[in-house]
């Protein structure tokens, strides 16, 4: 209630301000009408009165500031006309200075001077210099907020600059002099901006910070004019413009101000000046307070550079020069080392926009690269288990290279990109290996060495190799299938011409894809099995009898090592699969000719197929024993005889192939069978 009390009362304050603004305004222009300069600069004081108050808010008093101002424009115009009817400039800027309370007396000096900067009857660097200089006669922060920028804003067109018609010659004024009087009021206004935190009770320091924030916009204004100014070339900007505004916004001490300042720089003020001058920007950077965002800063500053880069190759030539990446790296290093309470989201996610700028700028740097993993490797180092968002920042610090290459490849010559993976909890583990499957299946990038495929599968052990505890119960089956399948397809892409060196690939595959225990093997061995045989067939009419220090690939010796991988198969509940792989390569041997190869396969075949018949037969409950054996009958029983049938003489030639549960079975189905004929 008390609020919205406040609110009302604000309402109020702020009409009654309007009022008195349109009523003094109302007879201001009457006076102007009349030609009456006295009444013209009696009245606008009157106007100008209103904003002596204390009562609104920052976004409050804006209104009644902007109601002020559109009358000042028509008071400016008038001025320029006395000027012309033989009125002195001179004496109409002393005049205004008699106006008995300050805020008006300077607001109409602003005026004044701006027309007396327009006429040129005096050195424009010494008006400007009064103006700021008198200006500080207003202490108070948002009164003293808005009569700068008043001053900024009509003065900005009149400043001496390269080209202009107040440039000129000695005393009159040039680029120096509208650099100083831009810094001068650039100091004196942020000093009030972060002056105004301190007004009012301390129970309201959330409402003062958000009136401050609405206000920055007012400080920032004269950076941006600075930008503006066409004289402010790359050497006025490194030996006088940067210095003093980093010395200031380093020296308020502020946390908001000096993140938006630090922001401001950044954006206003050219990519080539950035460039230029990185050492001096950075090296302010650890001087903040440590309650600045100065990640959010760093990386503003990164992806303006590498936006640069990426607009003009030209310069990239420029980046090598200065030693852009490791300037930005030792000034990463600096800032988690002065801000030891950094959250961990917040030092990698410098490292991802690190990245990112290395991979615009510097994308055959395969060395910056993997300096940036490693250093987020030291980071990462010791620290607790990541919570969701700093998850998030690894996963893109790791598909930044992915997406940068298309290529796999590139990204198995990082060191440090396994060890970056090391530090994610199983389950992201295994999404950012299906990433890098998904990469490799959309770009048909091929892995055509062993030690390539090594890498590889270190990197997506997440998925071939339980991590952790998780039973079987706890496992999505249709996520789980998905990933297997996911594996099984990249095993088709690992694939060398070298007989050799395919070879190696698949005994590698083979050592990795074995621990993956009994639930992934029928995933994943199928598609080792055909690719061991596309090898075979390449391969074929080779006999193995080569003699010599080292064995060379052949058909035989490949079908040794799919016999261990079938072997082990068959071990885990999966003899239909292994049975029909045993065939298969079975029937690859007899195409190469190896009959005792293709022999050993069949027999492995008809074994394994014998004992899972066996087993089966345990299997049967009584009553399905007793279905068996009297369907098994029909094989012994022919219809299309004449005469009376033994049926004791056929039943008994099935016992040979009948357990004795099966044979009191096969007779108690036997009178049944018959009667039923």
């Amino acid at each position: 209630m008390i609020v919205a009390d406040g609110i009302d009362d604000e309402e109020k304050w702020l009409a009654e301000g309007i009022a008195g603004v349109q009523h003094h305004a109302f007879f201001m222009h009457r006076a102007l009408d009349d030609n009456n300069l006295r009444d013209a600069l009696k009245y606008s004081s009157l106007m100008l009165s209103e904003l002596r108050t204390s009562r609104l808010s920052p976004h409050k008093y804006y209104e009644l500031y902007m109601r002020a101002f559109d009358e000042l424009r028509r008071l400016e115009l008038f001025f320029k006309d006395e000027s012309r009817h033989g009125v002195s400039i001179f004496d109409l800027y002393e005049l205004v200075q008699h106006a008995g309370n300050v805020l008006p007396r300077l607001y109409l000096l602003c005026t004044v001077g701006s027309v007396y900067l327009r006429c040129k009857d005096a050195p424009v660097k010494d008006v400007l210099k009064d103006l700021v200089e008198m200006c500080r006669a207003v202490q108070h922060p948002i009164r003293g907020l808005f009569l700068r920028s008043y001053l900024a804003q009509i003065s900005k067109d009149k400043l001496p600059d390269i080209g202009s018609e107040y440039d000129g010659e000695g005393d009159s004024g040039n680029v120096m002099d509208a650099v100083e009087f831009i810094l001068q009021n650039f100091m004196e206004m942020n000093k009030l901006w972060v002056r105004l935190q301190h007004q009012g009770p301390g129970r309201i320091r959330d409402k003062r910070e958000k009136e401050r924030n609405e206000l920055r916009d007012l400080v920032g204004k004269n950076l941006h004019i600075l930008s503006q100014i066409e004289g402010v070339d790359l050497e006025m900007y490194k030996d006088t413009v940067l210095p003093s505004v980093l010395e200031q916004v380093v020296n308020c001490k502020d946390e908001l101000a000096q993140f938006y300042l630090m922001e401001c720089i950044i954006q206003v003020f050219p990519d080539e000046y950035h460039l230029q001058t990185l050492e001096t920007l950075l090296g302010a950077y650890p001087q903040l307070q440590s309650t600045v965002d100065i990640k959010t800063i760093l990386s503003q500053l990164m992806d303006r550079l590498s936006n640069y880069a990426a607009s003009n190759a030209e310069v990239l030539p420029e980046f090598l020069q200065v030693e852009a990446f490791t300037k930005l790296s030792t000034a990463i290093g600096r800032v988690i080392e002065a801000q030891a309470d950094i959250p961990i989201v917040g030092a990698i996610s410098l490292h991802v926009s690190l990245l990112t700028f290395t991979l615009r700028v510097h994308p055959d740097r395969l060395d910056y690269v993997d300096q940036v993993l490693g250093s987020c490797v030291k980071k990462l180092s010791g620290k607790p288990k990541l919570d969701n968002r700093a998850t998030k920042q690894v996963v893109a610090l790791l598909s930044a290279p992915l997406d940068k290459y298309n290529d796999i490849v590139t990204a198995l010559r990082l060191s440090n990109y396994p060890r970056v993976m090391d530090h994610l909890d199983n389950q992201t583990n295994k999404v950012m290996a299906m990433l890098i499957i998904q990469s490799i299946m959309k770009n048909n990038t091929l892995i055509s060495t062993a030690d390539k495929v090594e890498v590889l599968f270190e990197l997506i052990k997440g998925l071939i190799t339980d991590l952790d505890a998780t039973t079987v119960d706890e496992v999505d089956e249709e996520d789980f299938s998905e990933e297997q399948n996911s594996v099984a397809r990249l095993i088709h892409m690992l694939h060398n011409n070298d007989p050799e060196e395919m070879f190696k690939i698949i005994c590698s595959v083979k050592k990795h894809i074995m621990r993956g225990g009994p639930r992934r093997l029928p995933f994943t061995v199928p598609s080792l099995i055909f690719s061991a045989l596309r090898l075979v067939r390449q391969l074929q009419g080779q006999d193995g009898d080569v003699v010599g220090e080292e064995v060379p690939t052949t058909p035989k010796k490949i079908f040794q090592l799919l016999n261990e991988i079938i072997e082990a198969l068959s071990s885990v509940s999966s003899p239909e699969l292994a049975l029909r792989l045993y065939l298969q390569c079975a029937e690859a041997a007899n195409d190469c000719d190896l009959e005792p190869v293709a022999y050993e396969f069949f027999t492995e075949a008809f074994v394994l197929y014998e004992e899972e018949i066996a087993y089966s037969a345990k299997l049967l409950k009584k009553p399905d024993q007793c279905r068996a054996v009297y369907a098994c009958s029909h094989l012994f029983w022919v219809d299309d005889q004449d005469g009376i049938k033994d049926g004791e003489r056929y039943a008994m030639k099935g016992l040979p192939s009948l357990s004795g549960s099966s044979f009191v079975c096969f007779f108690v189905s036997f009178p049944l069978h018959t009667c039923v004929s």
